[in-house]
């Protein structure tokens, strides 16, 4: 029990490492939503039956809701403008499979990280590209706004061996125009892109190379520590109890989570 304290305490003053980056603000009982994509399985999508927003991330977020007193709302956002969302108070965060990156370390408050990514390319079962060098000259197709797009361009030698990389606005639309051939493939999120090959059943690998690993976490707009350190804290005392745990297994039949990474290692 001592140890798995001692965890928890040792991510939440990771969270204090994080003051440099935001300023102050009281957090109060109120309605806590977060904004998302509602077409990412498995972090969050509409259950065909129901048409409700479920998912990973929705799973996580609405547990932090519940025991912090505040009332959930998942609200779907265009993923090309959520920094607009955020800023403009629609949102208290973006909390959907969100990639650090420094560009966006430097205008959002983002939680250490809780999940490990990658972002991955796929095609068609039956194409003959194997390797990231076989996409010279061919059609990529990627989410507007997503880090599948600044991954592509962080490789400058990768993008420009490209015949054309397009933006389109969900990963569902991406993923149809492969299957029909209208593009020769997808970068997309590893957690996504596995998830939609297993879920659909269609004709599709993922190539052994990916173009660069990631972390996801959840972004606050700037001002907004207080909540964010909520957040967070919250997020340890589920990791420590074992609700992480669990809500992995729900979601990717394993223990994904860093956050529960961090507990097990000192079981």
């Amino acid at each position: 029990m001592k140890k798995i304290v001692s965890c928890v305490l040792a991510a939440v003053a990771a969270v204090l490492t994080l003051a440099s980056c935001c300023k102050e603000q009281t957090v109060s009982t109120k309605t806590f939503t977060i904004g998302l994509d509602d077409s990412f399985p498995p972090m969050g999508f509409r259950d065909e039956q129901t048409h409700e927003i479920v998912g990973y991330d929705v799973d996580l977020a609405r547990e932090v809701a519940q025991r912090r007193g505040w009332t959930f709302k998942a609200m779907p956002i265009d993923w090309n403008t959520k920094e607009l969302s955020l800023d403009s108070g629609e949102i208290d965060c973006i909390w959907n499979g969100f990639t650090m990156t420094p560009e966006r370390r430097e205008a959002i408050c983002f939680t250490p990280a809780y999940l490990k990514n990658a972002q991955i390319v796929i095609v068609r079962e039956d194409s003959p590209v194997q390797t990231l060098a076989d996409l010279a000259g061919k059609r990529v197709e990627v989410q507007a706004g997503s880090s599948a797009m600044e991954a592509i361009e962080g490789n400058p030698e990768f993008h420009k061996s490209l015949k054309e990389v397009i933006g389109v606005k969900e990963n569902l639309t991406a993923l149809m125009d492969l299957e029909s051939g209208a593009v020769d493939a997808v970068v997309i999120d590893l957690v996504v892109g596995r998830d939609s090959i297993r879920r659909s059943g269609k004709a599709f690998r993922v190539l052994e190379e990916s173009l660069s690993p990631e972390e996801y976490g959840i972004g606050f707009k700037k001002g907004n520590d207080e909540l964010m350190k909520a957040v967070w804290e919250t997020l340890c005392e589920m990791a420590a109890d074992g609700t992480v745990e669990k809500i992995d297994q729900k979601w990717f039949g394993s223990s994904l989570s860093t956050i529960s990474a961090c507990v097990k290692e000192v079981r």
